[in-house]
């Protein structure tokens, strides 16, 4: 089949700060294959890692324009995830598996978390989002990026945005993987009655899995960075789970995790172009047909506008050339 490939990079609308530090531009390449009767895939391979780009940049780069499908199907299995995620989406288009070809076309993505910066501005951005929420018939999800400042100035911005937000409401906290065992403790002490509290996400390192279990037994955690660092706890974590299509590999086998009805599961984007976007949204429809219905955290306010992020993937390969 033929195969080609093509860069992109954007920059989000406002930088997106956390305890890993500061992401403000994503890089990454369009995949497109098309097999002899004249079927089209579309994918994307965009890691965070600057290591993976460059295994994925050495993939591709140089490659003839033909490629066998048993080749593409082992280097999937070889990683990174990213670049799985990106081929394994162009065969499953091609194969008919979601999209034009299928009977299943793509899903509408349900309301989405909304994404609120870390620090001192989380307070503004929290008002400008209930004024533009302000007839929503659905109680509105609220993610608060924490541990990037200090824990006393972060405790108190809590206690204000507490007093700001609907009681029907729902506040997700996000570390990153930034505070350690103590720290995460007094956190703990301040939410276990707070019923607004969605789940804390990722609040402890990823490999520090005895601490995030303890956490667990006390306050709703959702891994992240963890299933990443040891991908077996998709399948042994007892609580939720935040899952990045475009990060994690093969999209085929979430979208059966899927199909299975698989519980506590959030959609995140990794923030995408609209070829990878597509998944992502299509994920997040099927989670909230789901057991566990939840908002996805889709930070549709973090991307700039353009054909690069059109739901038309011939409008996002022409955008990135």
């Amino acid at each position: 089949m033929k195969f080609h490939s093509r860069p992109f990079s954007f920059r989000l609308n406002r930088p997106l700060n956390t305890s890993k530090g500061s992401l403000e531009i994503r890089n990454g390449w369009l995949l497109h294959l098309e097999d002899q009767s004249g079927g089209v895939g579309w994918g994307e391979a965009s890691p965070y890692e600057d290591e993976e780009m460059k295994e994925i940049e050495d993939f591709l780069v140089g490659r003839g324009p033909i490629v066998s499908r048993n080749e593409l199907e082992d280097r999937m299995r070889l990683g990174p995830g990213a670049l799985a995620f990106g081929i394994g989406s162009a065969l499953a288009e091609l194969d008919g598996v979601v999209g034009s070809r299928s009977n299943r076309n793509w899903l509408e993505p349900p309301s989405s978390a909304i994404l609120l910066p870390a620090g001192k501005d989380a307070l503004e951005a929290l008002d400008v989002a209930l004024e533009l929420c302000l007839n929503a018939s659905q109680p509105l999800t609220f993610k608060w990026k924490v541990a990037v400042r200090p824990y006393l100035e972060e405790m108190d911005l809590l206690n204000k945005l507490m007093q700001r937000l609907p009681n029907s409401s729902r506040l997700r906290l996000d570390a990153n993987g930034g505070w350690d065992r103590p720290t995460a403790a007094m956190w703990v002490n301040r939410l276990v009655n707070v019923q607004r509290l969605e789940w804390l996400e990722q609040p402890l390192p990823a490999e520090d899995i005895e601490g995030l279990r303890d956490l667990g037994n006390q306050l709703p955690v959702a891994l992240d960075e963890s299933l990443v660092w040891d991908n077996s706890l998709r399948e042994s974590w007892p609580g939720w789970q935040v899952r990045r299509p475009v990060l994690e590999g093969d999209p085929r086998m979430l979208l059966a995790e899927f199909e299975e009805g698989i519980s506590q599961r959030m959609i995140s984007t990794a923030f995408e172009t609209g070829i990878g976007r597509r998944w992502v949204h299509h994920m997040a429809a099927l989670q909230q047909e789901g057991s566990t219905p939840t908002a996805p955290g889709l930070a549709m306010e973090w991307f700039p506008k353009g054909s690069l992020f059109s739901t038309d993937p011939n409008l996002v390969w022409n955008a990135a050339g």
